[in-house]
């Protein structure tokens, strides 16, 4: 026994687990959160769903002969019938080919506007969580200024005076501009949470820099709130996206995106209703399911969470 006891002045083991342990600890808890989210039905149901929509919108228009612009050989509002299923506009459109590419856009704009303002609000509420003070006070009272602005004027108002704000991008990028701030307030909220727990503590005596804490460690234990503010902000960019091209100040022709075919149909609601009705449920439909998916995203990462809802 004494054999096995450690020698004066002998090395000691590394109190880290080696690297294949640490792996074997991120697949296991990434399968843990892939059985969770499939568990969720409705999450998953959701997926399906979604991933259909973006097979309809982007792999669609290489399939289907006719696309969202003007053509001399369609006949114009004309019923739905086998070779145009939802029929045709008063300019010679087809329809389904517009709600591909309407589709399309609407799903450009709000996935772009997810991503973008997810990543700057999450970084922007973790460094003001963090540093706390006057850092603090400067950073939330910008959040503070531009949360009183309403959204839909503000970006109203840049789109219809910034040149080239009819393409998807520019729409993109302004909604993005104004729709950051409530992911950068739930973000801070939960580092002010955590930035005191013994893992942030224990990075600092080991000499991980500020960034690296709030980037490895803190951020990471914000990923459930973070996902579900990213999911509602899907939904927020598409009916954002929609009333701007409903007044006239988002994307417009000759492009097209699900909120300027509701534009344009506005008074065809009851005569035509094939031009109105189609845009307007792939809107409804792509939020639903954006935020089942977020639901069960929030389940899956949340390490409290103890039951799946099914």
């Amino acid at each position: 026994m004494s054999e096995l006891r450690t020698r004066p002045g002998a090395p000691t083991p590394p109190a880290d687990p080696p690297a294949a342990a640490r792996g074997t600890a991120h697949h296991g808890r990434l399968r843990l959160v892939l059985t969770r989210f499939a568990r969720h039905r409705m999450a998953m149901t959701s997926l399906a769903v979604f991933v259909l929509t973006v097979l309809f919108a982007f792999l669609g228009p290489l399939l289907w002969p006719w696309d969202h612009t003007v053509h001399r050989e369609i006949l114009p509002n004309q019923p739905p019938s086998w070779e145009h299923p939802f029929g045709t506009t008063n300019a010679g459109h087809d329809v389904l080919g517009q709600l591909m590419r309407g589709t399309q856009q609407t799903l450009r704009v709000a996935l772009t506007v997810s991503v973008l303002a997810t990543a700057f609000g999450a970084v922007w509420g973790a460094v003001a969580g963090y540093y706390q003070g006057w850092v603090d006070a400067v950073m939330m009272r910008a959040v503070d200024v531009l949360m009183v602005v309403p959204l839909l004027v503000a970006v109203a108002a840049i789109g219809g005076n910034v040149r080239g704000g009819t393409t998807w991008w520019a729409v993109a990028l302004i909604i993005a501009l104004f729709s950051w701030t409530t992911i950068a307030r739930v973000v801070r909220g939960v580092v002010l949470s955590l930035r005191e727990q013994e893992f942030v503590e224990a990075a600092r005596a080991a000499g991980a820099s500020d960034a690296r804490i709030i980037l490895r460690h803190l951020l990471p234990h914000a990923a459930g709130p973070v996902i579900v503010a990213a999911t509602l902000l899907v939904a927020l960019a598409i009916l954002l996206e929609a009333s701007m091209s409903f007044l006239g100040f988002g994307i417009q022709a000759p492009d097209i995106s699900l909120g300027l075919m509701i534009d344009n149909a506005r008074t065809a609601a009851f005569t035509r209703p094939w031009l109105f009705y189609p845009p307007g449920l792939f809107i409804v439909l792509i939020c639903l399911t954006i935020n089942f998916i977020g639901d069960g995203l929030r389940d899956a990462l949340d390490p409290r969470q103890t039951m799946v809802r099914r």
